[in-house]
């Protein structure tokens, strides 16, 4: 089979080594991929927003299935494109991706069907949402409608720290278009958790629980990031809590979405927050999470591309979805600046016995090639990966690959785990 994978990330690098491993597979594509993908699959300059052009590849290269992992193709449309050629694709239609791409269009979900969240108001003023925020006061969490690369989310601490992410977002438009509009909600607190589940509308199978590293720093301190490490599974998320999020979230969204014309077949992303009114639903992702899908993918025991068609297709009933016992925890190395200004150019050393997966699994992010030479390429260049039959020596074994990796200007927090550690994860 000739298998296409839109992306060029970590993500996609977790998703391409799990899908190499089933027999059938020939060739695998990654548009536009990047430096260290290209030891797994082969790389096409081709922008995952270009859609046409990658209408355009697909059919030219006999392509069997299709994986649109990031959000802004899958908001724009990309399934619906290659499914119009007549190519399965594991991935939403656009129509069902908005409950990724509009914050507003989920919230108004979760408030028609009795989905538990935070308490909500959406804004396209800033004066009016400014004025409401005098009312409410702080803390309170302020959110851009649109995609913003992960970062449009904004934990005000203070009512002046929300004025200015009012004015930064719908002022000065600094995501743009997306944050033309705001909901500004409560905060809630507790332990959070993430969530990925297989489903076709029909049937939700959610995947091993994780664990997110948003913010930059250690001690969860500093700006938000795309995520700086994550372990799997949550110890705080558990077997109770799991049936309750089953029957009041999971099955509730996936029965809402049909409800509103919008079937929803892929990778559903439940961000959740355990409050002690319950679990709460903070954001749903219509994808894999990043880095979440490199701690749980490894973790699964089944076959990934057939899980995948028959999501596609409409029969994941039918499909083998196991997981194992393990454990498993992602390190992020970052260009240190990161998330604001970073310098790049810099070449990786990654030793011999890491690079052939003995220790740990390295998995591309912010990376490019020139010749034999691997260049940081990005603000999040690696995700180093461990598996281990506890959470602990998982966690151990990730810092001592990490340790070993070496390029100017790397960062990495050290403590990503440490929560989930000290909860008892030590299984």
């Amino acid at each position: 089979m000739n298998i296409l994978v839109v992306g060029g990330g970590g993500r996609e690098h977790a998703l391409i080594r799990k899908i190499k491993e089933n027999p059938s597979v020939k060739n695998i594509y990654a548009l536009p991929g990047n430096g260290g993908i290209a030891a797994d699959a082969e790389c096409v300059p081709i922008g995952a927003k270009d859609i046409p052009a990658i209408v355009e590849f697909a059919q030219t290269h006999a392509i069997d299935f299709a994986v649109v992992a990031p959000d802004d193709p899958l908001v724009l449309g990309a399934v619906d494109a290659l499914n119009a050629i007549g190519i399965d694709c594991f991935g939403p239609t656009a129509d069902a991706a908005v409950i990724e791409g509009s914050k507003v269009f989920s919230k108004t979900l979760m408030s028609r069907y009795g989905i538990p969240t935070a308490a909500h108001r959406v804004f396209d003023d800033a004066k009016e949402a400014k004025a409401y925020v005098e009312t409410l006061g702080a803390p309170v969490v302020i959110k851009a409608d649109g995609l913003a690369l992960g970062k449009g989310v904004i934990i005000a601490r203070t009512k002046d720290e929300a004025f200015e992410a009012i004015r930064s977002m719908m002022e000065e438009k600094i995501f743009g278009d997306s944050g033309s509009r705001v909901v500004i909600e409560e905060f809630l607190t507790g332990p959070e958790v993430s969530v990925l589940a297989f489903t076709d509308g029909q049937t939700m199978i959610p995947m091993v629980s994780s664990m997110d590293h948003k913010k930059i720093g250690d001690g969860d301190v500093g700006p938000n990031t795309g995520g700086m490490g994550a372990v799997a599974p949550n110890p705080f998320y558990t077997d109770a809590i799991a049936a309750q999020c089953m029957d009041d979230i999971f099955l509730l969204t996936m029965h809402a979405m049909n409800a509103e014309n919008r079937t929803f077949r892929g990778c559903l992303y439940f961000g959740l927050m355990l409050t002690e009114k319950g679990p709460k639903v903070i954001e749903y992702n219509c994808r894999f999470g990043d880095p979440e899908a490199q701690v749980v993918l490894p973790l699964l025991e089944s076959d990934l591309l057939d899980i995948m068609m028959h999501t596609a297709r409409g029969t994941l009933a039918d499909a083998d979805v196991r997981f194992s016992g393990d454990s498993a925890c992602c390190v992020i190395l970052a260009s240190n600046g990161y998330p604001g200004a970073y310098d790049t150019g810099f070449d990786i050393s990654i030793p011999a016995d890491i690079l052939a997966g003995a220790s740990a699994q390295v998995y591309a992010a912010g990376v490019r090639r020139e010749g034999d030479r691997l260049l940081t390429a990005g603000g999040r260049v690696l995700g180093v990966t461990a598996v281990a039959s506890s959470l602990p020596e998982a966690v151990e074994k990730a810092y001592e690959a990490a340790g070993r990796i070496h390029f100017e200007n790397a960062y990495y927090r050290t403590d990503i785990g440490a929560k989930a550690v000290a909860e008892g994860g030590a299984r």
